[in-house]
């Protein structure tokens, strides 16, 4: 879809790129940055909470400052690929606090997860005793990061 076939135009645009770098943005602040008075401002700012382009508001926290420095990517392949045995996954593996993301890849493992540990004892535990048990686990591989190069949660 090309800009001009987009239902959103330059002033949404710049709403959405002033909320994802401060969502606590007063909305008399949000409209003098995007040049627009506070009623129409909050119109759009409804709209695009309505049409689903605002899907939230959150603190980013350091989970570093909480305890959890340690992140792992677990290339995940399951036995059965079938749509109740995703499903069966897909709902074990969102209960799990441990894992941060979970992504389905096309390539030669099934999904990839970021999961987050205080080190990398306690990351053995979550993979021996949680992840490996996830419903039509056939098979894991680790990775482990040593260094945040880029993450765009700041």
């Amino acid at each position: 879809m090309s800009s001009a076939d987009s239902p959103l135009d330059q002033i949404d645009r710049r709403i959405l790129d002033e909320l994802a770098r401060d969502g606590r943005l007063s909305v008399a602040e949000l409209s003098r940055r995007v040049n627009l008075s506070k009623t129409p401002c909050q119109a759009r700012i409804k709209r695009l909470e309505k049409a689903g382009y605002i899907l939230g508001y959150r603190a980013v926290i350091d989970p570093t400052r909480l305890g959890l420095p340690h992140v792992a990517f677990v290339e995940v392949r399951l036995s059965d690929t079938r749509k109740a045995a995703l499903e069966a996954f897909n709902k074990a593996v969102r209960a799990l606090p441990e894992v941060e993301q979970a992504h389905m890849i096309a390539s030669s493992f099934d999904y990839l997860l970021k999961v987050r540990t205080k080190d990398i004892a306690a990351y053995r535990e979550v993979l021996g005793e949680k992840l490996s048990a996830l419903p039509h686990v056939a098979h894991t591989s680790t990775h482990v990061s040593m260094e945040a190069v880029k993450d765009d949660v700041e």
